[in-house]
């Protein structure tokens, strides 16, 4: 539990809102809920600072819907990747509520989490083919309170493209740039900008792409120093690495946002 939830449940006993037994065994919770074939994180949030979530590739509709009632009591709200629509939908219908985005693929129940940040990500795509993955970034992002700038089909076959959106790119404060083919956009982005840089390989090209392999060697020998590179088609993990950097900043001041855009204007 984090500060703030034994805070709650400490006042809630303190009103008579909260037996001390039953308080007592929340606290005494072992981190996790053993359910048979899953056993849910309960306490990844105060570890890591959001909660754990479901990765639904290979997963029932059931064994899903299961897992979302357990976190939605748990948390107050279930976030689920890689979720195929049939599958979407009969879980949606299941527990009575809930949204799907059919192109980042993502399975979102209860409130997205408070904004936490002033800070912006920006997330460029190279091309269309792409945005499934962009976009698995950009919904992580925004569900766990991180603003989003959204810089899509501006791969470097069209340089030109990139260029005119400097400016857009110049005020983010985190860059998640994703890419197929060769991989070669992290590689120009990451030599005009300063801000840190996550590159994510898609799994999008023809022949020796090799399903994504060539753009990820490529990032990975990228001569821009310091980008960081995730797995292929990862966007849901480039999003949590930009939410930690993020959260290492702490919240700022609509007078250190200021300060940070002045800064970005006269790179």
């Amino acid at each position: 539990m984090t500060p703030e939830e034994i805070r709650t449940l400490l006042e809630h006993v303190h009103a008579g809102e909260e037996g001390v037994e039953g308080a007592l065994a929340r606290l005494c919770d072992a981190g996790y809920v053993d359910a048979g074939a899953w056993k849910i994180d309960t306490d990844r949030k105060r570890r890591r600072g959001f909660p754990e979530v479901i990765y639904c590739a290979s997963k029932s509709a059931e064994q899903i819907e299961a897992i979302v009632r357990l976190l939605l009591d748990y948390e107050g709200r279930a976030f689920g990747t890689r979720c195929e629509a049939d599958t979407a939908r009969a879980v949606v219908a299941a527990v009575g509520h809930g949204t799907y985005d059919p192109v980042a693929r993502i399975l979102r129940f209860g409130n997205p989490h408070p904004t936490f940040t002033r800070a912006t990500t920006a997330i460029l795509a190279a091309g269309t083919s792409d945005l499934p993955v962009a976009e698995e970034a950009a919904v992580t992002l925004e569900t766990f309170g991180a603003p989003v700038e959204r810089v899509y089909d501006v791969g470097v076959a069209g340089l030109h493209r990139l260029l005119g959106q400097r400016e857009r790119i110049a005020s983010a404060h985190v860059l998640i740039v994703v890419a197929g083919m060769e991989g070669a956009l992290p590689s120009v982005v990451g030599g005009l900008f300063p801000q840190p840089l996550i590159a994510v390989p898609t799994s999008v090209g023809y022949g020796t792409a090799l399903g994504g392999f060539t753009a990820l060697f490529g990032m990975l020998t990228s001569c821009a120093s310091g980008i960081t590179v995730v797995n292929i088609d990862n966007g849901f993990g480039a999003a949590m690495a930009a939410l930690s950097i993020l959260r290492m900043r702490g919240p700022e001041t609509p007078a250190q946002a200021g300060r940070a855009d002045e800064r970005s204007t006269t790179r």
